[in-house]
Formats: C-alpha cells, structure tokens, sequence
C-alpha cells in the first residue's frame, strides 16, 4: 500500500462554492416568469418547479415536505451525515467565520489544522470579524427570504423601510440570530441542538457510509470510552493526534463512531498527511463498518436503500402527476341568500331565475378572456345566461367577482309540495386557449306549483 493525501477538504469547500452560488442566485432565475420555489404569502402564491399555482393548490406541499424528508433519510442510511459537512448552511457559515475570517485574514488563530487551542487577546480582530460576519449573515438571510419575497419585490421593499417594517425585523433579527449561532453556539449547535445527529443513530447501519478510523491498521486506541494509550502498542498509528487537533466538533474519530461526528472527513486528511511519510494510506477513511471489517467494496444497493428509492420514486410521482393537472384557471361558485327570484314579464309571464356568486382567479403567467356555458344534467336547453352577457379579461394572476344571472328557459319542474333542486354544470374556459377549461358542478332551484300560481 502506497501513501496518498486526501483532498476532501479541498472538495468540501468545491461543494460551498456550488451550493452557495446556487442557494444565492436561483430565486433570480424564472421561467416563463416563476420561480423554482417562491412560497409568497404578499401575492399568496406558491411557485415549483418554475409552475405558478395558487394557495388553493397547496395540497402539493405534503408531497413535497414528504420526499424532502424521505430524500434525507435515504441520505443518511446511505451516506450519514453527508448533508452536515458538505452543504449546512450551518457549517459553510462556521468555516467562513472561523476558518476563513478568523484564521486566514484576521490570524487570530495560527492554523486551521489545530481547532482545540483557543486564542487570548485579539479583542479588536475579533470584533472586527463578527462585524464582517454579520455583514454577511444579512446577505444569507436575505437570500433565504427571496424565497418568500421575490428577489425583484424584496429590493423594492427594503427602499421603502417604513411601509415594510416586518420584513425588515424579520431580516435584522434573523441575521442577529444567526451571527449569535456562528459566532458563540458554533459546532456545539450540531452536538447539542440539531435532531439531526439523533435521526442518525438511528438510520445508520453496518453499511452506511461514515468516516471510520481502521483498528485493524492503526491498533485500538480506546476499550469503549476508556482511552488506553495515546499511542497504540502494536499499529500504524504514532499518536500525533493530527486527527484529533483539526477536529471541529472536539472529539477523537480513533474512539469509534459518535453523535458529534460531521462528517467533515478534516481527520481523514490530517492523518494521510502523516501516513504520507511512511508511504502508507490514511488510516480514517470513508466507508463502512462492514466493508473495514470484511476487507470489502461498500455495499450501496441492499434492502433499505432500495426500499426508500422505490418510496421516493412514488411519492415524487404523484407530486409530478399532480403537479400536471394544475389548473390555470380557478372558480369557486357561491349561491345568493335568495333561492330564486320569481318574475312577471310584460307578456303575463313568469320568469324563474337563480343567482350566483362566481369568483374566477387567472393563475396563468399570461392575460386570458374567459366566458362559460351551463346546463342541466338531466334537461336539455333549460337556461339562459342573463348576466353577465359578454366574455371578460383577467390578467395574468388577476381574480374577478361576477354575479351570474341564470334564468329557466321553460318549466322545469312540476311539484306541489317542494322546491326541486336540478344538478348544473357549468363550463368555464378561455376563449383564447382551449386548454384552459374548468368544470364545476351547481344547482338550480326551481319553485314549488304553489308559489308560481300565487304569482299569476
């Protein structure tokens, strides 16, 4: 075996960039004027998937908090806590204060390889780098509000503080918070707080992918939590505790797996280092319980991963299938207080007519005229349209209330003790697309013999 230094450190800080660059500019990309995700509760609106559905649409939210959870748990039983070095907005944000702003620019501390060694003095510097984090911390919630608040209304709002004070409390505060986690919570947040590292122990299994120190090369350092020597009598191991100094979460990987753990794999790359110099591989690695102990391939394929891909591939089915069938037009249908209305014409006849409340919403990105049909499922040619007349415009997100006036063409029922109630449908589209159909079923209510031979 030859010796080789690991780089996933250099990898880790590959994956912040992306996921930074990708978490910061993608409420700025719209297609056909959505977003990939914007839950706005200003416009009340949700956008997946750069496709505009209302908050009447919102039963797909299930479906997607549902696969989100389902996705980390297939995560976890196949990577661990992969999520937790690699793409935390908890954990890019504490390399940037400590590593970067700390170490490299401010040198309040000499090395980012020894995170055990708390620095004294520096009282300036170290002001000076929570000002910069804090400058920075308002630019990361603000790119998580543009989830909420549309990048192209949230600039607008923040130049006009005092109609949108909310919105700058909530950005201030969250900011505050957020400086105060980084700053003085640190990694002790991923031990103490975050449910994340108990999900783990229980989503773990021989198989599952976690950074491992290999007895087997370096020799036992620890019997359960009993540290037995500092260097191990037989093993590769030389008890420079490299591995130990550069740890973030202040533990010793050497003592097998554990809570605290991110990882981060900053261990694996300090004992390469040192292995390195004896030609020999670094004794942490990335993989799996079984596959130290049976001198094997990591096993990714097995029982619980495949049946939480088939789970996945359900439920994001069904959010796709349902996400298909969005409706850009919606139309609620409300009956007046007033059943019916009975009218004597000129001509000594009597109209029947019902009233409703029609509130149409145009959830396309476009402008759209709509208009619609009714009639009675089991009568042929009964109604009449009397209100409104002419087909209207609603702009794109635009809702509308019409009063619709439907008046009986004939008589419709012949019953002297009740009001008969007549199963309607009613056909809403636009007249400019023949895709945009809506059907919604009504009633129409048509009087008792009695009451329209009290108005002859």
């Amino acid at each position: 075996m030859s010796g080789c230094v690991t780089n996933f450190t250099k990898k880790r800080y590959i994956a912040y960039i992306t996921s930074m660059i990708i978490f910061i500019l993608l409420p700025f990309v719209k297609i056909n004027g959505n977003h990939f995700f914007l839950l706005s509760f200003d416009h009340k609106k949700l956008n997946l998937f750069f496709i505009a559905f209302d908050t009447q649409e919102l039963y797909l939210m299930p479906f997607l908090i549902i696969g989100m959870f389902l996705t980390i748990l297939f995560i976890t039983t196949l990577a661990g806590r992969i999520w937790c070095a690699w793409t935390c907005p908890q954990t890019i944000a504490r390399v940037i204060y400590r590593d970067l702003l700390q170490t490299k620019i401010f040198k309040i501390y000499k090395s980012i390889e020894n995170k055990q060694k708390p620095s004294q003095g520096f009282f300036v510097r170290k002001f000076l780098s929570i000002v910069i984090f804090y400058i920075l911390s308002l630019i990361m919630m603000s790119a998580f509000l543009w989830y909420f608040v549309p990048p192209e209304d949230f600039f607008i709002y923040i130049q006009n503080p005092k109609d949108h004070l909310l919105l700058l409390g909530i950005l201030f505060c969250a900011s505050l918070a957020f400086t105060f986690d980084i700053v003085y919570l640190g990694e002790k947040f991923c031990v103490y707080i975050c449910p994340y590292a108990r999900i783990q122990s229980v989503m773990f299994d021989n198989n599952t992918i976690q950074v491992i120190y290999d007895e087997k090369r370096g020799g036992v350092i620890y019997d359960g939590h009993t540290k037995l020597h500092k260097k191990p009598p037989q093993g590769e191991c030389i008890g420079c505790e490299a591995c130990v100094k550069i740890c973030p979460t202040h533990i010793d990987i050497r003592q097998g797996m554990q809570l605290e753990c991110i990882n981060c794999l900053e261990c694996a790359d300090a004992c390469s280092k040192v292995q390195a110099k004896f030609d020999r591989p670094s004794l942490i690695n990335w993989t799996s319980a079984k596959a130290i102990q049976d001198n094997t391939k990591v096993k990714y394929l097995r029982f619980r991963t495949i049946g939480y891909l088939v789970v996945l591939c359900i439920v994001f089915t069904a959010l796709a299938i349902m996400g298909s069938k969005k409706e850009h037009m919606l139309l609620n249908i409300n009956r007046s207080s007033q059943l019916y209305n009975i009218h004597k014409t000129s001509k000594n006849e009597i109209e029947i007519t019902n009233a409703y409340i029609f509130l149409f919403q145009n959830t396309d990105n476009k402008p759209h005229e709509y208009y619609f049909d009714v009639n009675l499922k089991d009568i042929q040619d009964g109604l009449e349209i009397i209100r409104p007349k002419k087909p209207f415009k609603l702009d794109a997100g635009q809702k509308s209330k019409q009063i619709v006036v439907l008046k009986a063409k004939k008589k419709l029922a012949d019953n002297d003790r009740k009001d008969t109630v007549i199963p309607l449908i009613i056909k809403a589209y636009a007249l400019d697309d023949e895709k945009i159909v809506v059907t919604r079923e009504s009633n129409f209510v048509y009087p008792k013999n009695s009451l329209l031979n009290h108005s002859e």
